[in-house]
């Protein structure tokens, strides 16, 4: 069994299993772009259904063989991405013979994603995204509180002559998400309640000044900080590595230091 085990972790470390999986990975996506257009969707089904199986089949086998080649049940799940594929894979054979067609064909388009955990550099900005999320809390906080306020204060100032965007509270909210994307603002939204009430315009600029300019580029600042110090991790520049040197001989000192004073 060890054997086996050993000849399993070898092969799902091997780059060219890797490299098929993801070569793989691309031929399931094109399939199932493929399916989108109708015309192929009803000439080819039954091909179309056919690669599928044979496709999930294989991913099937490549989580077997790294659930073997693996040191217990407990590391292989304990790693979320390979808890991740299992999810993907298994449910694929969950929904096999579901009537929920829709669900059926989402599921076949996570398939995808699992490129995410096979290619090292998309795993690595992914799990950087992750770490971000706790430091985001604040800022998400503030950025609610920010549309909740202006969201308030855009239906009662608005709701008369533009209940389109600022009829209710929620259609306030939509708006502000379309306006702080900067995407037909002026022309779409501005300008119109602009022609019916003149003095409506501190009202955008600001949102726009505080929202699109501060608040937004203060999220992208936090994305793009946890994403560099990840980079960090894996390749340390000169300057981290000789920073690393300098504070492990600082506690060998200190270790002599203390075993001098006993």
């Amino acid at each position: 069994m060890s054997t086996i085990r050993k000849k399993c972790a070898t092969l799902a470390e091997h780059p060219a299993f890797m490299n098929t999986i993801i070569v793989l990975i691309v031929l399931n996506a094109i399939l199932v772009g493929f399916e989108t257009y109708s015309f192929v969707a009803e000439k080819y089904a039954g091909w179309i259904y056919l690669a599928d199986r044979i496709l999930l089949w294989i991913f099937t086998l490549e989580i077997v063989i790294r659930l073997i080649g693996s040191r217990s049940l407990k590391a292989f799940f304990k790693d979320p991405w390979s808890v991740f594929d299992f999810v993907i894979v298994l449910s694929g054979h969950v929904l096999v013979g579901s009537y929920y067609v829709t669900v059926l064909r989402i599921m076949r388009v996570l398939r995808v994603l699992r490129a995410i955990s096979i290619i090292p550099s998309l795993r690595k900005m992914v799990n950087a995204l992750l770490l971000t999320i706790p430091s985001m809390g604040t800022i998400l906080l503030l950025l609610g509180i920010f549309f909740y306020v202006y969201g308030v204060i855009g239906t009662m100032m608005f709701q008369l002559i533009a209940p389109e965007y600022f009829g209710t509270l929620h259609q306030s909210l939509l708006t502000l998400f379309q306006v702080i994307t900067l995407e037909s603002w002026a022309s779409g939204v501005m300008r119109p309640i602009l022609a019916e009430d003149p003095s409506s315009w501190w009202y955008f600029i600001t949102f726009i000044l505080i929202g699109a300019f501060v608040i937004v580029n203060l999220f992208v600042g936090v994305v793009v900080n946890n994403v560099e110090e990840a980079s960090r991790e894996d390749s340390p520049s000169p300057t981290d590595m000789k920073l690393a040197e300098v504070q492990k001989e600082l506690k060998e000192i200190k270790k002599l230091l203390e075993k001098n004073k006993g």
